[in-house]
């Protein structure tokens, strides 16, 4: 009896296998005619096989759909660009108010120390107790020595020292692009340290290089949003701010008119979509007005 069952399971086992490769001929015939124009054999492993292959393709492109393209912000839950911009601002934001609690706390606490007839400690100027300043010694090295004397003989005869800064500069020959084109809503006005000119133009307006360059800063910032400065020739740098996209990173060379961001409302010092645009040279900064036609 127990061999009978064992031949049994066997003729079961094969008969299934057997099943599974059996072939099946699916054909199409002409209604008319009765002409055979299409056949497919296949068998029920065939069938698994395929079905199983197209559903595993089927749910790697639904995946790589939602990893790698915008569709998986239309996901319940998923935060989308705005979402994320404003969750960067607001660890920016959280950062600033930590901050500025750690300095209440130390102002009541020293407000505190004070009532009580102590000495409050001075964070801003705390010295470090390891070193005993009365020991240090300060001279002339042979190398400042060499290079003290390599400036002032490189600067004896510069005159640019001695013009004044607040004096149009000479940059005939220099053609400027207009970063954007626009109507000029707040002028440069250093006495306000308002640093640059205000330009208000139209929304996903491009913003473009005023000369050739190289990008030194492509940055974000809480107060001023995304940022972008280029190093010119002559000493001249070009700061863009609150951009809402920066088209181009840090070390890309860019030419006189090339897109570099996009016009924007980014930053906390804004109050609507517009460039502040800055001009500076040799350090100091210069008024974009009188060379570039906005």
């Amino acid at each position: 009896m127990h061999s009978n069952s064992k031949l049994m399971i066997k003729e079961k086992k094969k008969n299934i296998v057997n099943k599974l490769k059996h072939k099946y001929r699916l054909s199409i015939y002409n209604d008319d005619t009765f002409e055979e124009v299409w056949f497919l054999r296949l068998s029920r492993l065939n069938v698994f096989s395929i079905v199983g292959t197209s559903v595993l393709l089927f749910t790697i492109a639904i995946i790589v759909l939602i990893a790698f393209t915008p569709l998986r912000e239309f996901i319940p839950g998923y935060p989308d660009g705005n979402m994320r911009r404003n969750i960067v601002e607001n660890v920016y934001k959280l950062d600033s108010l930590e901050h500025e609690l750690e300095v209440r706390d130390r102002y009541f606490q020293s407000i505190n120390t004070i009532i009580r007839g102590g000495t409050p400690t001075s964070y801003e100027n705390a010295q470090d107790t390891t070193v005993t300043y009365e020991d240090i010694t300060f001279a002339k090295s042979e190398h400042d020595s060499i290079l003290r004397q390599q400036i002032e003989k490189e600067e004896l005869f510069n005159l640019a020292i001695l013009t004044n800064s607040g004096s149009k500069m000479d940059f005939s020959s220099i053609h400027f692009y207009p970063p954007v084109k626009g109507l000029v809503t707040n002028s440069f006005n250093p006495n306000e340290n308002h640093f640059g000119t205000d330009i208000v133009a139209a929304a996903n307006k491009v913003v473009v290089a005023t000369l050739d360059g190289t990008v030194t800063m492509a940055t974000w910032t809480l107060e001023t949003g995304y940022v972008i400065q280029i190093q010119h020739e002559n000493n001249l740098i070009s700061v863009y701010k609150h951009n809402s996209e920066i088209l181009k990173k840090v070390g890309n060379h860019v030419t006189a008119g090339e897109a570099i961001a996009i016009i924007g409302n980014s930053g906390e010092l804004t109050s609507g979509p517009h460039l502040h645009f800055e001009l500076w040279h040799n350090g100091t900064a210069i008024d974009p007005e009188d060379y570039v036609a906005f």
